[in-house]
């Protein structure tokens, strides 16, 4: 198979409003109970976001595998298992679906026991539980919070950038702050901002929708290859064909042609990536979890 292709752009999102969002976090942190971070289940490595993990290090944490229902299932659990064996608290869920919210339910209660237990001896046991909801852009905060309430609490969109502020919203039990989605000013590699580019956790319009869609090709193939061959038709030989040549054979089969026969690539990019987003490629997992000493590792 041809070489992979790796992005070359550098990509940097952090408008203004996060750089507020995380002083927000600072100063609210102190009038909580506990976290809840929703991780993206497709890459819960490169969606952790380590500036929210420094804000939130005193506190009660639990890590919420969001999006299970596009990822891996088997990926998904070896998750799990990782958060849970370094000591975190860990769940997936699909945020739309109401049963993910009571499985949450359970696993606050559990990371809060001690908590819990110490304000029913003080005859405190009714008291809600102050919890707050952060995560990257686009990971599904606010359909997770209206789902949680059981009703439409929190402005939702499949687009970044949309919770601008913060909220409370009050539920049975619990008062959840909704902070808004937020980056990290410099991210650690290139491959951790190329995967969050390809959720649509930066905005599309900052990106080269070629050089990404080229990306997610070149790192689908190499861990999903059937995926890509069995959607678009390919045969073996186009399969193995360089990223750019991959982009252009699967325009040409899909019509995307201009006038003398050309191959509208920045629209077949565009449908690459809204199909890898709206999972018509299958459940895919872009992350393992970093592989302990007597597992192999099968994703290099």
């Amino acid at each position: 198979m041809s070489e992979e292709f790796i992005p070359r752009q550098n990509i940097q999102w952090f408008p203004g409003h996060m750089t507020k969002t995380l002083r927000m976090m600072e100063a609210d942190i102190r009038q909580v109970d506990g976290v809840l971070q929703l991780l993206d289940a497709r890459i819960p490595l490169s969606s952790l976001n380590p500036e929210i993990e420094r804000i939130t290090a005193g506190k009660p944490h639990l890590y919420v595998l969001n999006k299970a229902d596009l990822a891996d299932p088997e990926i998904t659990a070896q998750w799990i298992r990782y958060f849970r064996s370094v000591g975190a608290g860990c769940v997936s869920i699909n945020a739309r679906q109401k049963g993910g919210a009571s499985a949450v339910k359970g696993q606050i209660l559990k990371e809060l026991s001690a908590l819990l237990e110490k304000r029913e001896k003080k005859g405190m046991g009714g008291a809600k539980l102050r919890i707050m909801v952060v995560g990257i852009p686009n990971v599904g905060k606010s359909t997770f919070i209206n789902t949680f309430a059981g009703a439409a609490r929190a402005k939702a969109a499949d687009r970044p950038g949309v919770t601008r502020g913060k909220q409370w919203v009050s539920v049975e039990g619990f008062d959840l702050l909704d902070m808004p989605g937020v980056l990290w000013r410099k991210f650690d590699s290139l491959e951790v901002a190329t995967n969050l580019a390809f959720i649509g956790s930066i905005k599309d319009d900052v990106l080269d929708i070629e050089e990404l869609a080229m990306g997610l090709l070149s790192q689908v193939r190499r861990i999903y290859p059937e995926k890509i061959r069995d959607r678009y038709k390919l045969s073996e030989e186009e399969l193995a064909g360089s990223a750019w040549e991959l982009l252009e054979t699967i325009g040409r089969k899909r019509g995307m042609l201009v006038s003398g026969g050309e191959i509208n690539t920045e629209r077949a990019a565009i449908m690459l990536v809204d199909e890898f987003r709206a999972s018509k490629w299958g459940r895919i997992s872009l992350e393992k979890p970093p592989a302990r000493q007597d597992e192999e590792e099968d994703y290099d």
